[in-house]
């Protein structure tokens, strides 16, 4: 369709610049370069005595995690392009892609220049890093300058959005550049949203209702539960890259169902990489079919993220089991499971995480009527503004009995050394969740800014509008981007807490951007509880909290680059 007058060959020559992936090309290393410096001058602020201080990073916290931000955008930039070739190469990177790969590095090189928005408050500049303006003297190419002057211009836009209405009904704007097999995954969990989630998701939100157990069922004879799991103990072996594409595409269609699968692959892990040969052989089979339901019960009361403060204790007995005594809180899905992966403190004397260790503790899935019926244990319902579909408990431990053999690995002492190795696979499924969450905003928001009347005119066809949901587009496609990169390195045995960390950090701010400007297009509709963008609006939010809160995740991924 034309505007102002414009014919389509006159649009589409002003939205694209010529020579893209040659100026793109010549734009990632300028920002690298910035980085570098950054760090250099980060690191400066933060050494004593020749060492990283982990005091001074906590002094000049507002520089290291700005470091951590900065890192991300040249990796998500450098990503992109290595997606944008291997499209070209293929004779994929059609005008969508175009359009989604050039506003991409407009608008990150702008808000790398003037400055990184940690949150809707917090905007990381270059002064914060230590940095004049110098800074920035790979910027002043002909390349750069050419994307910061005309990438992410409303011709742009406007074609994007154009075109993500032509393609009305695909199941993502812009090819993915993941393989067949890959899509064929994404396609059967797409329908299965579709069909058995979306109708009925907003109904479980708002009576703040557990899923129900028939889709759990439907879930684990489609693989959910035993995705990553060796095909020696029962599951498919498939990627991460799979379970990206799963959890994205389930998310999509309702968090709860996207995070159903979120125990068990932490189980999982857990149990493969610290798990004797009997406890792999005996678990893994039951997580992979769902004949038993995990949930992850780390956090205390007081501790939040602290987890090496943790004070529930476990103690042994005569015959060897042991003893729980202690209080968690925010346990996702605590009543209906069968067992749970338990951190307590195995050592009294000890006040670090060189004590604690992980149990596999074992309970009887309970009712509405009696959620916590073994002996030793009770639980108390957490509400919350979203996130529901599992509900949140606080637990407590009065002399929960756990079997000997059921500690993990067999040896006390290894419990949060086990956790940290499920920290990249969990980061991966958050982010793609996060990206599920973002693309089901911008499905809402769309249809409404195109069924939307306002003015003798659909709500799209306003600048601001259309200009909300291309941006919408093109940061999905970057967390996408940065999340399918950070699960290739998990597949392929590199380590990739860094690359996780930074998919996490910035697909949870793209969702709730992608859900707090979907509600702005619905004005005062969207604060009606009966809109489905309500919901998103409060499912995004925990995104930035929980599997590493936005801070402790810019602060880990700054002692790596530190470091």
């Amino acid at each position: 369709m034309a505007h102002d007058g414009q014919d389509m060959t006159q649009m589409t020559t002003a939205a694209i610049l010529p020579n893209l992936l040659d100026l793109t090309r010549a734009a990632a290393p300028a920002v690298e370069a910035v980085f570098e410096q950054a760090r250099n001058s980060v690191r400066d602020m933060v050494t004593a005595d020749g060492r990283v201080s982990g005091a001074l990073i906590e002094a000049n916290q507002t520089a290291a995690h700005g470091l951590a931000w900065l890192a991300t955008y040249a990796q998500s930039l450098t990503q992109m392009q290595r997606w944008a070739e291997a499209l070209e190469a293929d004779g994929k990177f059609g005008e969508t892609e175009q359009l989604l790969h050039q506003i991409a590095f407009g608008e990150y090189l702008h808000q790398v220049a003037g400055g990184i928005p940690m949150n809707q408050g917090e905007v990381v500049r270059l002064q914060d890093l230590g940095l004049g303006w110098d800074a920035l003297s790979g910027f002043q190419c002909t390349e750069v300058q050419s994307l910061m002057a005309q990438a992410n211009s409303q011709a742009a836009r406007t074609r994007l959005v154009e075109l993500m209405q032509d393609q009305s009904g695909a199941t993502m704007f812009g090819a993915s550049g993941l393989d067949e097999e890959l899509e064929m995954i994404r396609d059967q969990f797409r329908r299965y949203a579709v069909e058995k989630v979306e109708p009925y998701a907003h109904d479980w939100h708002l009576k703040d209702e557990l899923i129900p157990i028939e889709v759990i069922e439907e879930l684990a004879e489609m693989g959910v539960f035993g995705l990553t799991i060796p095909e020696e103990f029962g599951g498919f072996g498939l990627s991460k890259a799979s379970m990206c594409v799963v959890s994205e595409e389930l998310s999509r269609g309702y968090i709860g169902v996207g995070s159903l699968g979120t125990r068990s692959e932490i189980a999982a892990e857990l149990i493969i990489a610290g798990g004797t040969d009997e406890q792999k052989e005996s678990w893994l089979p039951k997580l992979a079919s769902a004949e038993i339901l995990p949930t992850a019960v780390f956090t205390e009361p007081n501790t939040g993220s602290d987890l090496g403060s943790l004070r529930t204790r476990a103690v042994k007995d005569e015959n060897g089991d042991y003893q729980i005594t202690g209080n968690k809180t925010w346990i996702t899905h605590a009543a209906r499971t069968h067992v749970m992966t338990l951190l307590a403190r195995t050592n009294p004397d000890s006040a670090d995480h060189r004590g604690l260790s992980m149990f596999l503790a074992e309970k009887t899935p309970g009712s509405n009527e009696d959620p916590f019926p073994t002996p030793g244990m009770t639980g108390g319902e957490i509400e919350v503004l979203g996130y529901r579909g599992m509900k949140e408990y606080e637990l407590g431990f009065d002399g929960f009995k756990v079997k000997g053999e059921n500690l993990l690995g067999g040896e006390e002492g290894k419990g949060f050394k086990q956790l940290m190795e499920t920290f990249e696979s969990a980061r991966i499924q958050t982010a793609a969740r996060a990206i599920g969450v973002a693309q089901s905003a911008l499905d809402i928001a769309m249809q409404y800014a195109e069924d939307r009347k306002q003015f003798g005119k659909s709500l799209i066809n306003f600048p601001r509008v259309s200009g909300k949901l291309a941006m919408m587009a093109v940061e999905i496609m970057i967390a996408r981007q940065l999340t399918y990169f950070s699960a290739w390195e998990k597949d392929n045995g590199h380590r990739c807490d860094l690359e996780a960390g930074m998919a996490k950090l910035l697909g949870a701010r793209v969702a709730w951007a992608a859900a707090d400007n979907g509600l702005q297009i619905h004005g005062g509709n969207g604060f009606a509880l009966e809109y489905k963008i309500s919901r998103v609006l409060c499912d995004a939010r925990i995104l930035n909290i929980f599997e590493g809160a936005a801070e402790i995740q810019a602060q880990v991924i700054a002692r790596r680059l530190l470091s």
